[in-house]
């Protein structure tokens, strides 16, 4: 598979070692919707993959998919993603793993709230106001957006991982207000 081709101030992404689940939340980024009435298979074929309630609800990639990228990562590192159809609702992702005692850091699982629901993704850097975060459904792609810090519901971090490292970047880039 090729690397990803991240915009200049993330590059750094390609070559840093990170806790697994941002492994393959990194191996995903690009990943798109289809315009109009066509999906895209790479999304559809992760909710079979995950299988249950999520493969047999998510049949377009119209509907909401964030909960469904953070579960097809973490079951691909080896984690159990939140049961049922749980794993597709950004909001219950703030019950999954371990609280995180202090800052956020690479790897977190972040959970926003937002109007007419909430959103989830992985922590890549912050910046004075915003989380950089890399997650699915974001402009209708899997990609790093800046999300105000002030909409953070919760921070978790994967099971049996004991720390992970802030980055701190510049602030650059315009702020997400709703990722649906």
């Amino acid at each position: 598979m090729p690397s990803p081709q991240f915009p200049p101030e993330y590059a750094w992404l390609a070559t840093v070692k990170s806790p697994e689940i941002l492994m393959q939340a990194i191996a995903l980024y690009g990943v798109r919707e289809k315009p109009g009435a066509d999906n895209s298979p790479v999304i559809l074929a992760w909710a079979k993959e995950l299988g249950g309630a999520a493969g047999n609800w998510y049949n377009s990639d119209d509907k909401a998919w964030c909960g469904l990228f953070a579960a097809i990562c973490a079951k691909r590192a080896g984690f159990i993603p939140p049961d049922g159809f749980s794993a597709l609702r950004a909001r219950d992702w703030a019950k999954w793993g371990n609280p995180v005692s202090g800052k956020a850091g690479i790897g977190d699982v972040l959970v926003f709230e937002r109007t007419g629901g909430g959103h989830v993704g992985f922590y890549v850097a912050e910046d004075a106001t915003c989380y950089h975060v890399l997650g699915g459904n974001q402009s209708d792609m899997v990609r790093v957006s800046r999300i105000e810090k002030s909409r953070l519901v919760a921070a978790r971090r994967s099971p049996g991982t004991t720390n992970a490292r802030q980055n701190i970047v510049t602030a650059s880039g315009q702020i997400s207000k709703n990722e649906a």
